[in-house]
C-alpha cells in the first residue's frame, strides 16, 4: 500500500496553500483546500524531476508523485494572512520547529542546491526569448526575475540571523550569496554561531528557511518555463 504524503494547509480570505512537510518547496495554491490539493498532485512529477535534475543534487530523494488528492494527509491547517492572499505563503507548519539531524541536514541542503540549479536552467533555456505577459507572471523580463529571487533570497538569509554578503555586482556574486545561504543554513541546523550574525527579532527556523526559499526558487522556475513556452 502507498504511504500517504503529509502536507499541511495556510488558507487566506482569498487563498489556500497546500505544501507537501517532508517535501520544501512542493507548495502550490488555489482558491480553495481542494483545488489547492489538486495544484498540488498535478505539479507532482515536476517536482519530482527537480529532484532528480542532476549530479550533486537531491540524488536519491526519489520521489513518487501521486496521481489523486487522495493520496495526500492534511495534518495540519494553519490561518493565513494578508501575504497568503498575495500569493506568498507565510505560515510555517509546527514540524518545521523540530530539529535537525545530519542526515537530514544533508538531505535539506541537497534539494535547496538542486532548486538553484533547476532556475539556472530555467534562465539558460529562456535567454534570447520574450517572455509572454498575462496571469502566469505579469510583465517581468528574465533579468528582472532573477533579480527578484536573489533579492528575496538576502532578505531570507536574513531572518535566519545572518547577513548575506555586500554584492559587488559581478557575475559571481550569485554563487557567493547561495554559498552563504547555504553555510548560514547548516550553521543554524547544527547549532553552531551563525557566520556574519546580525540581531532578527524571530528568526526562522532552518526547516522553514529552507522550506520558503526553495518555494520561492521553484515557483519563479517554473514561472520562466511557462512564459518562454509559446502561448497555447
Amino acid at each position: 500500500m502507498t504511504r500517504s504524503i503529509e502536507v499541511y494547509t495556510e488558507a487566506g480570505t482569498k487563498r489556500v496553500f497546500a505544501g507537501a512537510l517532508d517535501w520544501p518547496g512542493w507548495c502550490r495554491a488555489a482558491k480553495d483546500e481542494a483545488g489547492a490539493l489538486a495544484a498540488l498532485v498535478a505539479y507532482g512529477p515536476r517536482y519530482a524531476s527537480i529532484l532528480a535534475g542532476g549530479p550533486g543534487e537531491a540524488g536519491g530523494d526519489e520521489l513518487t508523485p501521486p496521481a489523486q488528492p487522495g493520496a495526500l494527509r492534511v495534518v495540519e491547517r494553519l490561518p493565513g494572512g494578508s501575504g497568503t492572499d498575495f500569493g506568498v505563503p507565510s505560515r510555517p507548519p509546527a514540524a518545521d520547529q523540530a530539529d535537525l539531524d545530519p542526515s537530514e541536514t544533508e538531505r535539506l541542503a541537497r534539494i535547496l542546491k538542486a532548486s538553484w540549479s533547476a532556475l539556472d536552467r530555467a534562465a539558460a533555456g529562456a535567454q534570447g526569448v520574450t517572455l509572454r505577459t498575462g496571469p502566469r507572471g505579469g510583465g517581468r523580463d528574465l533579468a528582472k526575475i532573477l533579480g527578484h529571487v536573489l533579492e528575496a533570497e538576502q532578505a531570507y538569509v536574513g531572518q535566519l540571523g545572518s547577513r548575506p554578503p555586500k554584492s559587488d555586482g559581478a557575475p559571481t556574486y550569485v554563487e557567493t550569496e547561495r554559498e552563504a545561504a547555504l553555510q548560514a543554513f547548516i550553521a543554524g541546523a547544527s547549532g553552531r554561531p551563525m557566520p556574519d550574525p546580525r540581531q532578527t527579532k524571530r528568526p526562522w527556523t532552518p526547516r522553514y528557511f529552507v522550506r520558503r526559499a526553495v518555494w520561492h526558487v521553484l515557483d519563479h522556475a517554473w514561472e520562466i518555463e511557462d512564459r518562454a513556452r509559446p502561448d497555447p
